[in-house]
């Protein structure tokens, strides 16, 4: 009997602008849309980075392996988390966001191809910075679990900063 599924609904926070992110920490942001990783996006990456490990892109090696087929590449799935917070944080009035950068990261779970996640949010911390033209920008910091969709349990875990300007 399949279980069913206790993914969380989408729900994305939009901002009028940066400095409205100093009045969210500590909250969750929302989740975002379910995404599903495929093979074919493991073999691009594996291309790009040059990490063609059997446990990746060897489907059939990888089948009798120890997670029984391939698994995604931790560095995909840690690429993955700035298109799940763009799904989850809007901010209308910015010249620019930027990542700036990365704490702490932990791939908790291996994700397989054709599993689907999602990416749930929390704002841990936010300060103003000088923006370099007399005004001044935002950096933030957010805690960003990719969840499996289909029970929630984590697979990865990142702290992930980034600066929005006015």
């Amino acid at each position: 009997m399949e279980s069913p599924s206790i993914m969380r609904t989408y729900q994305r926070t939009v901002l009028r602008e940066p400095r409205e992110l100093l009045d969210l920490v500590g909250r969750e942001l929302g989740a975002s849309e379910v995404r599903t990783v495929t093979q074919d996006q493991i073999d691009r990456f594996a291309d790009v980075t040059g990490d063609h490990q059997w446990i990746h892109v060897d489907v059939e090696r990888a089948a009798a392996g120890p997670f029984g087929g391939t698994i995604v590449h931790g560095f995909l799935t840690l690429a993955l988390v700035p298109r799940l917070l763009a799904d989850i944080l809007t901010i209308e009035s910015t010249s620019m966001g930027v990542n700036y950068g990365l704490d702490r990261v932990r791939f908790v779970r291996p994700l397989r191809p054709g599993t689907e996640i999602q990416g749930v949010a929390t704002l841990t911390s936010a300060e103003r910075i000088p923006a370099g033209d007399g005004t001044e920008g935002v950096q933030a910091k957010a805690s960003v679990v990719v969840e499996f969709a289909d029970d929630a349990t984590t697979c990865c875990v990142a702290e992930i900063l980034f600066r929005y300007y006015p």
